[in-house]
């Protein structure tokens, strides 16, 4: 990846931006990249399933925001649990222990990491929208692999992932 000095002045309408499935559930849209923003940030949108969960995971490098746009998530910090809905955030500082879990169906977040030193990690864990050969727009039917986000933790660094999910299953 090249170097960028500036970052680049970014408008972006609803639904633009690259999209991108994440193996650990949901559709990454691409608001703002690391090489958008000459490193200073990274922020994405992620429409997620109900009852997804995350690993329990830190980012030893940034620090990690989570807006809630619509729906709601059960998320962990620390070992406290604390229901986020609409209008709800959280900030998980870089370190900090953190997971969530969807709890309503059409839950969306809006992600913003301090600074974006993760794209690596992301692209490595994910595919574009579309490039599975069953040709799927959403990737819902897909399943979610942790073992290539943990690989991609470990080949391109911005995760570390601690352990497994920390709630209940259903």
């Amino acid at each position: 990846m090249e170097t960028r000095n500036a970052a680049s002045a970014i408008v972006r309408q609803p639904g633009e931006g690259a999209r991108r499935w994440f193996f650990g559930g949901g559709v990454h849209t691409w608001k703002a990249t690391e090489h958008d923003t000459a490193g200073a940030f990274l922020l994405f949108e992620d429409e997620m399933s109900l009852n997804k969960v995350t690993p329990l995971h830190t980012h030893p490098e940034s620090d990690e925001t989570l807006y809630v746009l619509s729906g709601e998530i059960l998320f962990n910090m620390d070992g406290m649990e604390h229901r986020l809905a609409a209008g709800g955030v959280a900030i998980a500082p870089r370190g900090v222990p953190h997971a969530f879990k969807v709890l309503q169906e059409g839950t969306r977040i809006l992600c913003l990491q301090t600074p974006g030193v993760a794209q690596a990690f992301y692209d490595g864990a994910s595919e574009p929208v579309g490039a599975a050969p069953d040709g799927l727009d959403t990737g819902g039917s897909r399943q979610v692999d942790f073992g290539r986000i943990r690989e991609s933790g470990r080949l391109n660094g911005g995760i570390e992932i601690i352990g497994p999910p920390p709630f209940p299953e259903p």
